[in-house]
């Protein structure tokens, strides 16, 4: 047998901790059992034989009156079931006989009594008045047991019922005996009781009548003479402040506290201390100032020479002191407070002195633990810090400290701040740059929490590499997405060598859906501000031949997720150019989950279309959805075809001419193509400038240069429509082109190129804009014929499309065409004919 707990006083009774005890003696009967069946006579046996004949009620009532003390406590453990069985039957008979063996009972059946009598509270098996009648004096009887764990246990199934009660019953079953209950003639332990009691009762009566009945018991226990009382009695005094309003609180709470601040024990002072950080709000700033200020200051000065407990919990409220008494310090003061913080930040570190850990007595050891719950606390406390002291301040007053925190040589310590290193970054907005290193020191860390290597980008390597070989798929997913902003952070060429790669091999090898979209996502965002053209069309390049046209078909499925953040964070343009005819190529796929997830994007691609620039986009389009109705074989894919079809028939095609009901998509589709062209012209212009004799040029002729150069990059502002009955060679050569002139960019150094960033949040949810679809080359001609305005119209044709974006090995995607779609070889694209081909051979191999 195992005795029970020699400090069970020191036990937390809570109804989980209960529970959880019940368990533990459950597990403990069952790994005796074989012993004591083993031990037993046959005269035992006998005697702990129950006919299997009773009912439940009889066999309780049995078990109670002639059976072992686990018997009966099994059937206390069970009295829940037994009243949602049978209330009536249980209230009669088994509860006589539970108050009969509680009188004589031990430790455990008293735990298993409190637990089960909570239980049918919350159960609410019976009414509050029934409870009141049968249980409440049961209850009340068993507070003052002479064991403290038991008395803990009913105290909390005793709160717990006060919640529910009514004010009479509360009245004259609980406060009327409370005032003898509390008198110093009574136990320590019933005036213990009697302090939790009146700090919940507070809030069931009004003011008037806790000024009358309780507050001349509170005034009693806060003089108490022995310091557990008086410490217990401080705590509740929160709770009573908030029952009497701030008028009674300043009368007479505050007082109180007051005078518990000044006790000669450490608890007391303790207690009085954590009640006024958190009654700080009620009092105003005359009491704050004259009053709360002169004792925090006091206590502040005394915590060093006290227990370490007190400075635990000084600095755990350091946060909420800051904001309480925040533009009450004088400069003097503010300037003490700051370096007592400073202090708290690096105590104990000052004493180390490498010896081994085996050397160091116990007390060290505890006292030790004790600074680092300082330290730990202070760095929970640091944003507020920095509030304080004005982060326009942070340099100069807190970041040693900081430095201090994020270096110090205890993990909880470290990964307390890393935990604030988002709420410091917040506050210190375009000072961030300051805490560049010490972000990179976390990133380093070789604790499991935070996560190695001397710079930022091996570190955000290594933590990526943690969080995909760990199970925890979710902080993978969002780190990913957190990568998304590197190109505002680090150039275009670092991206490119220590991310792009990773990001591929993330989408092709991990087996984790949402991962996967989170790194496709992160890639387009990579690919987007990207300012070189060979490593664009490399990355393309991949993309459609590693995805859209891999072996395997989750590959292809991933290629369409990234067609679709293509339409999102590019232009339109950018789109039809390379990515168009690879993603309609699919309605070829031979896995009918492929087919299916192009035909639900197809509508999203089909808005990418302008017309009349993209007829013959539009053709191909048309030419797979007519061959999916027609030989489509699967009937759930077809069933998503017949739906997309009659959406892309509502839907309007977007012309090249702004449009009054479309101005403001037209207008943001026209901003990230003009990005685009910007980047490929800082492209040439860096080119150019290394390519100047490898002189730097003077700010004037790089100007002049970039003015002059005749690329074919440039943003054309308005372009002459090709109308029928006019030759398109003819078009380009009689008309003007008006060229519209870049805006400078600001920078044309090796940093990263600084888009806004909200363009991409913006660019969610395209929907195309103009004309109705129309799924005959007829309807197409209608289109091509509008008359339009040289200062309306903007047209796509293969001079205004990126050059930078075109290799000397095709790509397999397309470039816009000019207005006339009829005559192929007149589009200007030398794109077109090959990949229409392609088209044809696999269409003639399904």
């Amino acid at each position: 047998m195992h005795p029970p707990p020699p400090l069970a006083a020191a036990m937390d009774f809570s109804q989980n901790s209960l529970f959880g005890y019940m368990e533990d003696l459950q597990e403990l009967t069952i790994i005796e059992r074989p012993v004591r069946r083993s031990l037993k006579t046959p005269e035992e046996i006998e005697r702990l034989t129950v006919d299997e004949d009773l009912s439940d009620i009889e066999r309780a009532v049995y078990l109670l009156s002639a059976g072992q003390d686990i018997q009966g406590t099994s059937v206390i453990a069970n009295l829940p079931f037994l009243m949602r069985q049978n209330p009536a039957e249980t209230l009669r008979r088994v509860l006589p006989k539970v108050r009969e063996a509680l009188h004589v009972a031990g430790v455990e059946m008293q735990l298993t009594a409190a637990v089960s009598f909570l239980t049918i509270l919350q159960e609410e098996s019976v009414s509050i008045h029934t409870y009141a009648h049968s249980f409440l004096q049961v209850i009340l009887l068993h507070l003052e047991h002479r064991d403290a764990g038991v008395s803990n246990a009913w105290l909390e199934t005793l709160l717990s019922v006060i919640d529910v009660l009514p004010k009479e019953t509360l009245r004259h079953e609980i406060l009327n005996p409370l005032v003898s209950k509390a008198q110093l003639s009574q136990t320590v332990q019933s005036r213990l009781v009697s302090c939790k009691i009146l700090g919940k009762l507070t809030n069931k009566f009004d003011a008037h009548a806790i000024k009358r009945e309780i507050l001349p018991l509170v005034k009693s226990l806060c003089q108490d003479v022995e310091y557990e009382v008086r410490s217990c009695m401080c705590r509740q005094l929160e709770n009573i402040a908030q029952g009497i309003g701030t008028e009674l609180t300043k009368s007479v709470v505050l007082p109180e506290l007051i005078e518990l601040s000044r006790d000669e024990g450490s608890s007391v002072r303790l207690a009085a201390f954590e009640t006024l950080v958190n009654l700080l709000d009620i009092f105003d700033t005359d009491d704050r100032s004259q009053t709360i200020l002169p004792l925090v200051k006091s206590f502040c000065e005394k915590s060093f020479k006290a227990d370490e407990s007190i400075l635990i919990s000084l600095s755990f409220h350091l946060g909420k002191l800051c904001h309480g008494l925040y533009g009450i310090f004088t400069p003097d003061q503010h300037l003490r407070f700051l370096e007592f913080y400073k202090k708290l930040c690096t105590l104990g570190l000052q004493q180390e002195n490498g010896h081994n850990e085996n050397q160091i007595s116990p007390q060290i050891l505890e006292q030790e633990k004790k600074y680092i719950s300082v330290r730990k606390n202070c760095a929970y406390n640091f944003p507020a810090m920095i509030v304080f002291v004005d982060p326009k301040n942070f340099h100069m007053e807190l970041y040693s400290t900081f430095f201090c925190l994020c270096h110090d040589p205890e993990v909880p310590v470290r990964y307390t701040i890393a935990i604030c290193f988002y709420e410091v970054s917040k506050l210190l907005n375009s000072g961030v740059y300051l805490i560049h290193k010490e972000l990179i020191t976390l990133l380093q860390d070789e604790s499991l929490e935070l996560s190695s290597l001397p710079d930022l980008i091996p570190a955000l390597t290594a933590a990526e590499q943690r969080a995909a070989a760990s199970l925890k798929w979710r902080t993978h997913e969002k780190l990913l997405q957190k990568y998304a902003c590197l190109p505002h952070v680090i150039s275009s060429d670092q991206i490119y060598y220590r991310f792009l790669q990773r990001m591929f091999t993330i989408m092709m090898t991990n087996n984790v859906l949402p991962v996967q979209k989170a790194a496709s996502r992160t890639l387009c965002i990579f690919l987007r501000y990207n300012r070189k053209q060979e490593q664009r069309h490399e990355v393309i390049q991949k993309l459609i031949e590693q995805l859209g046209q891999g072996k395997s078909y989750w590959n292809r499925l991933r290629f369409l997720d990234t067609c679709e953040f293509i339409i999102e964070i590019f232009s339109k343009s950018f789109f039809c150019k390379y990515f168009f005819l690879p993603a309609i190529e699919l309605t070829h796929d031979p896995v009918a989950n492929v087919r299916m997830k192009l035909c639900c994007l197809l509508p999203k691609v089909k808005s990418t279309l302008k017309i009349p620039a993209d007829k013959h986009l539009l053709q191909q389009l048309e030419m797979c959805v007519r061959k999916l109705l027609c030989q489509e074989k699967d009937k759930d894919v077809l069933a998503i075809v017949k739906r997309t079809v009659l959406e892309l028939d509502r839907m309007e095609m977007s012309m090249d001419a702004f449009q009054k009901k479309f101005y403001e998509k037209d207008l943001l589709d026209q901003e990230k193509e003009r990005e685009e062209l910007l980047l490929l012209e800082m492209e040439q212009l860096e080119k150019e400038k290394q390519q100047n004799d490898g002189r730097p040029m003077s700010g004037k002729t790089f100007e002049k240069k970039r003015r002059d150069t005749k690329t074919p990059t440039t943003l054309p502002k308005s372009i002459p429509v090709s109308v029928p009955g006019t030759s398109p060679g003819t078009s380009s050569t009689s008309k003007e082109i008006k060229k519209s002139k870049l805006i400078r960019s600001q920078s044309f150094n090796n940093q990263a190129f600084h888009a806004k960033y909200g363009s991409l949040d913006k660019c969610a949810s395209k929907t195309s804009a103009a004309a109705a679809y129309t799924p005959s080359v007829s309807g197409l001609a209608k289109t091509s014929m509008i008359s339009l305005s040289d200062d309306s119209f903007r047209t796509r044709n293969a001079s205004s499309a990126p050059s930078s974006f075109s290799s000397n090995t095709p790509l397999p995607g397309t470039s816009r065409g000019t207005g006339s779609s009829a005559d192929p070889k007149s589009s200007g694209s030398k794109d077109t004919q090959p990949r229409k081909a392609t088209l044809k051979s696999r269409k003639s191999n399904p």
